[in-house]
């Protein structure tokens, strides 16, 4: 259990968590009442698509080179021949497995459009590292983060509930996403350069370290600016503006990507923009909530 949860990277998992609390506040915020069985089996949707992501990253990356034994990150189980090739493969699909059940019930409730919008996040999950020409060896990654842990998973919870699509969800996304996008930054900033030597071309590698501190320290500030602007854009209520309170979790990840390249700080960065999103959403969707009573 402990190599398949080292394998699951649970440090990871905020990213899949934050958008359905966001979604599915917003979604409050604008109706009394949720889905819960449809609130339940996005959360649950959503978090092993990021699993089975994971492991299709532990997978291909080991088949591919990538994660050699110099790199600085934490141990993957397959380069490391901790489990076996194929036992990961197997446990890849169950997870996406999982997810794909998921979302057959949420195309019940909301429709087949959901179905399409899994089968994508699905499959922008195997290219990440996958394939005959991975996203992620071309510098796509970040955006591809943004996109499907951002604007798709936080629209896309909203929508199983109310069918609908609006700006306030829209806005917050953007916030979400930019959180979301941080976490692989620091990841990708951490292995810049054992990626190069291993032609791995993140966008790390192609802007170069500084470049890359600067992406991230970008990522943190304009979450913080858009839940305003987006508030007051909307007209919805300023309790949102309880994620402020997540502020000081920002200095100690930040400070280790501008001035640290050695791996324990920055796998202490990585958890700690976890635990950033974690509570940023986590206050952020309490306001949306507190905004109803």
């Amino acid at each position: 259990m402990r190599l398949w949860l080292m394998a699951a990277r649970p440090r990871t998992l905020p990213a899949a968590i934050a958008p359905v609390l966001v979604g599915t506040a917003a979604a409050v915020e604008r109706v009394d009442g949720i889905r819960v069985g449809a609130f339940i089996a996005a959360l649950v949707g959503s978090i092993f698509i990021q699993i089975g992501t994971n492991l299709a990253n532990d997978y291909s990356d080991a088949r591919r080179g990538a994660d050699t034994a110099d790199r600085l990150g934490p141990v993957r189980v397959t380069s490391s021949g901790l489990v076996a090739p194929r036992r990961v493969l197997i446990a890849t699909w169950i997870a996406f497995a999982v997810a794909v059940a998921a979302g057959i019930y949420l195309a019940t409730v909301a429709g087949v459009v959901i179905l399409i919008v899994g089968a994508a996040s699905i499959l922008a999950g195997v290219l990440y590292t996958g394939g005959p020409r991975p996203y992620g060896y071309a510098g796509l990654g970040e955006l591809f983060v943004f996109l499907f842990f951002g604007l798709v998973a936080v629209n896309g919870s909203y929508y199983v509930q109310l069918e609908r699509l609006d700006w306030l969800p829209f806005g917050l996304s953007v916030a979400v996403g930019c959180l979301a996008t941080a976490i692989l930054v620091v990841n990708n900033v951490r292995d810049v350069d054992t990626d190069r030597r291993a032609g791995k071309m993140t966008l790390a590698v192609r802007l170069g370290r500084q470049r890359t501190r600067n992406l991230y320290a970008s990522l943190i500030g304009a979450a913080f600016v858009a839940v305003p602007v987006t508030l007051l854009a909307t007209d919805s209520s300023a309790w949102g503006l309880l994620m402020l309170l997540s502020a000081p979790l920002v200095d100690r990840p930040l400070r280790a990507v501008m001035t640290r390249t050695d791996g324990p700080a920055l796998n202490g960065a990585l958890a700690g923009t976890g635990a950033l999103l974690a509570a940023f959403s986590a206050l952020l969707a309490l306001g949306l909530l507190l905004a109803t009573i």
